[in-house]
């Protein structure tokens, strides 16, 4: 680990890990989930509510930040932590996922990729040693390497010289980075769904070494069976005393299920999203609030949940918002979304500890299988 980076396993249950990761800015406790602040916010959301919620560490977004408001004035005004107005850990993407799905006219070569940017059309380069140097001008407190993920489904000849040359990409990251105390660099393995190419990736990775190891190139279309059927093996091949964090991912039963697979650490746009598009992620199940069905219901979105959202208002004010489009409805449901996410991960992190992840599963599934509450 890099200096002023620790990481203990504090408990085991199957393949499932509790475990902390420390920081010089905080710890965080694992199985974690990452809100995403892609362009240095949560949209929504007050640090300070997010941090109520229960996050330990938010995700920012290399490739926006480059583009707007610039690497270098992040820089010059404190470095993302205060840009912001969070003390707490950030982890950075490192933008080539980015650059894959939202750039026009890239260009991939050995060196890296040419694009021109979604907003403007201005031309920027990003490789590993520019990725590097923006994620430090930015200044967060976990990196990640430089990489390149192709959608799937895709051919084995493709996935495995788009994993060969993100492996060679990870040694140019590694070595730009540098050493950086206080601060960790995590590799991220790539190859598909197939488990040689994972397998050939891991040990590159271990090879370099990491101060822990994201788990790439899944959920970009390939289904959760799928999905699953590649994390029963690949978080095993990574190594054991280091964090492994599932980028992109993703609805409550993909964290549920990945946590049982070995995953340690998650990130997804899903509960900010779904909440400014009027949709509440409970324990039973997503709800549409749009639905004339909520319109004289008096109860809570979630009668079990102690967020703000469901102890202060109806289910028919959060259907009349929604359908005016008054910001509050963005307010509050993603405020209750982004409770959820996080009371999820304090069950999980307290049934590893208990050794009972199974009946914890078990009952997650039953609650999902209910459906929403009848209607009044």
């Amino acid at each position: 680990m890099a200096q002023g980076i620790d990481f203990q396993i504090s408990a085991r249950d199957g393949k499932a890990r509790r475990c902390a990761l420390s920081t010089p800015r905080g710890e965080i406790r694992t199985p974690a989930f990452m809100p995403v602040g892609t362009a240095a916010t949560v949209k929504a959301m007050l640090p300070g509510s997010v941090r109520e919620t229960g996050a330990d560490i938010l995700l920012g977004n290399t490739y926006h930040l480059m583009l707007r408001p610039g690497a270098q004035r992040v820089h010059d005004l404190g470095g993302l932590h205060r840009f912001m107005n969070w003390d707490r850990p950030i982890l950075t993407d490192s933008g080539g996922f980015q650059v894959m799905s939202l750039a026009d006219l890239r260009r991939l070569s050995e060196d890296g990729v040419k694009f021109r940017s979604h907003i403007d059309g201005s031309e920027h380069m990003l490789s590993p040693e520019t990725s590097m140097e923006i994620q430090k001008l930015l200044g967060s407190d976990i990196v990640m390497c430089f990489d390149e993920c192709p959608a799937l489904p895709a051919d084995r000849e493709r996935i495995a010289e788009s994993m060969r040359l993100s492996m060679r990409w990870a040694q140019r990251s590694r070595d730009a980075f540098g050493d950086r105390p206080g601060h960790a660099l995590f590799g991220i393995q790539q190859g598909g769904l197939e488990e040689d190419l994972r397998g050939e990736s891991a040990e590159a990775l271990a090879a370099i070494g990491f101060d822990g190891y994201a788990i790439g190139g899944l959920a970009v279309g390939e289904g959760q069976e799928a999905m699953f059927g590649c994390l029963d093996f690949a978080p095993g091949q990574l190594p054991d005393d280091k964090p492994r964090y599932l980028m992109g991912v993703g609805k409550p039963d993909d964290i549920v299920g990945a946590v049982r697979r070995g995953v340690d650490m998650f990130d997804c746009v899903l509960p900010s999203r779904s909440g400014r598009t009027g949709q509440g992620l409970t324990r039973r199940g997503p709800v549409n609030l749009r639905n004339a069905r909520h319109k004289d219901d008096p109860r809570p979105l979630d009668p079990e949940c102690a967020c703000p959202c469901c102890s202060g208002y109806s289910r028919a004010y959060l259907h009349h918002v929604v359908r005016s489009g008054e910001i509050i409805a963005s307010m509050l449901l993603t405020w209750h979304n982004l409770h959820y996410y996080q009371e999820l991960m304090q069950g999980l992190r307290d049934a590893i500890e208990a050794g009972r992840l199974d009946a914890f599963a078990a009952d997650f599934d039953a609650q999902r299988a209910q459906g929403d509450l009848p209607p009044v």
